[in-house]
């Protein structure tokens, strides 16, 4: 029997002309586009398919823009394919995609979605100043392993954190600068294959996002929500939820917690889940899970030949 999940990207994913392809082919698509525009008097979608690389990798843009493709994504495939989404067992998104499946789920309105993500996106930029903390990718070591490592790149003054538990022998650390350019430095000793300081501009999921919290918790408790209408598995507990309230605080936990997505995927695996289809404009997602599931069938839904695939298999 075949069991579906769909699962949506997070920041790294966006790239100029993103979402270009939906736009041009399908009112429905342009619906969501106009709709994020107005909810952040911005004409972000021009900035999406002409801009510059720089400006659209601002996590203010960024975050709703990705978000924009994911649900552009999703309501074609309703409106336009008939597509049925209660026939998918399982919605999950990393970090901010995390969002986007809310906002899938009917938890969210689409243009309340995307206020959210701007407010999160200037929360956790004014959160730490720039050039005190960052992100590390480490390869090669399991997440058990890497406490070793924390351990000794940090101390009283600074610190890293395991952020994002990816994969097996994928994790990313977030901190002080100058914990992370230790663990860098020190993470061949430990057994790590790689170690590649990241180009973002903020310790995402880490404590030092602390700042963030009140102004994330103050909006969320705010906006209009719904239970969602397909499970959500959240970011911080790996563990499905449909109750508003517990999405909620689960997406507030989020912001200084783990990222636990090699456990996502581990729990959608025991689930039987046979199909993983990423909803947004990249396949980062389903590259990694392909890596670690070779039973499961993992693919990226971009072109309309996808979304037509997509629909006759649904």
């Amino acid at each position: 029997m075949v069991k579906y999940a769909f699962v949506f990207p997070g920041q790294g994913s966006q790239h100029i002309g993103m979402g270009l392809n939906l736009y041009q082919n399908f009112q429905t698509a342009r619906n969501v586009f106009n709709a994020v525009d107005e909810a952040l008097h911005q004409n972000l979608f021009k900035l999406m398919s002409e801009g510059s690389e720089a400006e659209l990798t601002l996590t203010v843009n960024a975050q709703p823009a990705i978000m924009a493709v994911s649900i552009a994504t999703i309501e074609t495939l309703k409106k336009d394919f008939g597509v049925d989404l209660n026939k998918i067992s399982y919605f999950a998104g990393h970090s901010l995609g995390e969002y986007s499946a809310a906002c899938a789920a009917g938890v969210f309105s689409i243009k309340d979605t995307a206020k959210l993500l701007r407010t999160r996106g200037l929360a956790m930029q004014q959160a730490v100043p720039q050039g005190v903390g960052g992100m590390l990718a480490v390869l090669g070591l399991s997440f058990k392993d890497i406490d070793a490592l924390i351990e000794v790149s940090s101390d009283e003054k600074s610190y890293c954190v395991a952020a994002n538990d990816n994969a097996d022998g994928q994790v990313v650390l977030s901190g002080h600068i100058k914990a992370l350019e230790k663990a860098l430095e020190i993470a061949p000793e430990f057994g790590a294959k790689k170690a590649v300081i990241l180009p973002v501009s903020a310790p995402f999921h880490s404590p030092l996002m602390e700042p963030a919290v009140s102004a994330m918790t103050k909006a969320l408790n705010e906006v209009q929500s719904f239970d969602a209408k397909i499970p959500l598995v959240a970011n911080v507990t790996a563990i499905p939820e449909q109750k508003k309230q517990e999405i909620i605080s689960n997406l507030i936990l989020q912001i200084t917690g783990t990222v636990r997505w090699r456990e996502t995927t581990e729990f959608l695996d025991e689930q039987n889940i046979t199909d993983i289809i990423e909803i947004g404009p990249s396949n980062v997602l389903s590259n990694m899970i392909k890596r670690s599931y070779k039973n499961i069938y993992t693919t990226a839904v971009h072109s309309i030949e996808d979304l037509e695939e997509l629909a006759n298999n649904l």
